[in-house]
C-alpha cells in the first residue's frame, strides 16, 4: 500500500477570510465526495487571497495513487476556472 500526498497552492478570487472559507470548504467537500480522499487546508490560513490545500489517498501502487491525484487536479482546474494554481507537489509517503 502506498500513501500519496498532493499539495496545491492556490490564488483565490477572494478579498476576505469569509469568502475564502466559502471557496475552500466547497472545494474540500466536493473533492472528498468525488475522489474519496482525505483533505484539509494545510497552510496560509490568514491570507484571504491564498490557500494551501492538501489531499491524501491510499492506493495499491504509487502509479494508481498518482493517477487519482492527476484526475483531482484536472477536476479542480475545470470546476473552478476562477482559481489559479501557483504550485503543485505530489509525494509518496
Amino acid at each position: 500500500m502506498q500513501v500519496v500526498l498532493l499539495r496545491f497552492r492556490l490564488l483565490l478570487p477572494s478579498r476576505t477570510l469569509k469568502e475564502k472559507r466559502s471557496i475552500v470548504k466547497s472545494i474540500l467537500g466536493r473533492a472528498r465526495n468525488r475522489f474519496n480522499v482525505a483533505c484539509c487546508e494545510s497552510g496560509l490560513n490568514d491570507q484571504p487571497a491564498d490557500a494551501e490545500l492538501a489531499f491524501v489517498t491510499v492506493a495499491d501502487s504509487f502509479t494508481r495513487g498518482r493517477h487519482l491525484m492527476q484526475e483531482l487536479e484536472k477536476w479542480l482546474l475545470s470546476e473552478r476556472q476562477d482559481i489559479e494554481v501557483s504550485d503543485v507537489l505530489v509525494e509518496e509517503l
